[in-house]
């Protein structure tokens, strides 16, 4: 019987193999992790919250009488009941809360919304913060912010800054990009510097956006909304007015600086 013939090289390559998959490097140029033997992989930072605060006891009675102005008249015991406001029901307190107050009064009605969001990345890459920043993202898309003027940066702090450019949320227009029915564009109602616009004095991120309807009762109600991001907690406050007489017109600069007082105030609860 023919013997087959004994190859050198072939021993030589099942060395150099067998060594090959022993070694501290993989076959892509990953390094490899010695004792789990799997490549070893960079894991974004997790967020700074791990909790959330109760929301409706985060505002103090001082600013729930400055922007309830109409609880004061009722009763001490339907007061109290408005001042405890009503929690927003959610599946997961740990990731999101909300509470709400309403107030009539004989001249206007005032609604506060608060909604606390934690922002959790489930993707190992991607930190906790950066998915917040997605969430935020979307929401100053919504508001359909005019685009800063050249040199300008982005808060007029409540007062004029010679810009004209009318900010229409973006629930007043139509995907034509005209007025929606029943909605008047902002820029016949909000002073200049008032328009919707970024904040640069509030969290990571944050914008205000200023909202009025013209229709859909007889009086006119204005919305403010403030929204902002620290680390992975998405912060909204929506206040909003409604006067009884149709002729009356809120004041958007009042309902701003309260809104934006409030979002100070919780920003620097979530600090503490």
């Amino acid at each position: 019987m023919q013997r087959k013939a004994y190859v050198p090289g072939l021993a030589a390559l099942l060395v150099t193999l067998v060594a090959g998959c022993t070694s501290g490097t993989g076959g892509d140029g990953s390094d490899i992790d010695a004792k789990a033997g799997v490549p070893t992989t960079t894991t974004a930072p997790p967020g700074k919250y791990r909790t959330l605060r109760e929301p409706c006891g985060s505002v103090d009675p001082a600013t729930l009488r400055d922007l309830l102005p109409g609880v004061a008249q009722l009763p001490e015991e339907q007061r109290e009941k408005a001042y405890k406001g009503t929690a927003a029901v959610t599946y997961d307190t740990d990731r999101r809360v909300g509470c709400a107050w309403t107030a009539d009064s004989p001249d206007a009605s005032h609604n506060l919304v608060i909604d606390v969001e934690r922002v959790v990345s489930y993707d190992p890459a991607v930190s906790d913060a950066d998915k917040a920043q997605e969430v935020y993202a979307k929401k100053e898309d919504g508001a359909s912010l005019p685009p800063p003027a050249a040199g300008a940066s982005g808060d007029a702090g409540g007062e004029a800054d010679g810009s004209d450019t009318p900010g229409d949320a973006s629930e007043d227009t139509s995907p034509s990009g005209s007025p929606s029915p029943g909605k008047t564009p902002n820029a016949a109602t909000t002073p200049p510097g008032l328009q919707p616009r970024l904040l640069d004095d509030l969290g990571d991120a944050a914008f205000v956006d200023d909202v009025y309807a013209a229709s859909g009762s007889a009086a006119k109600r204005r919305t403010v909304s403030v929204v902002f991001r620290t680390s992975n907690v998405v912060v909204t406050v929506r206040y909003a007015e409604q006067p009884a007489h149709s002729t009356t017109v809120p004041d958007s600069k009042e309902l701003q600086e309260k809104a934006r007082g409030l979002a100070r105030k919780l920003a620097d609860q979530l600090n503490e």
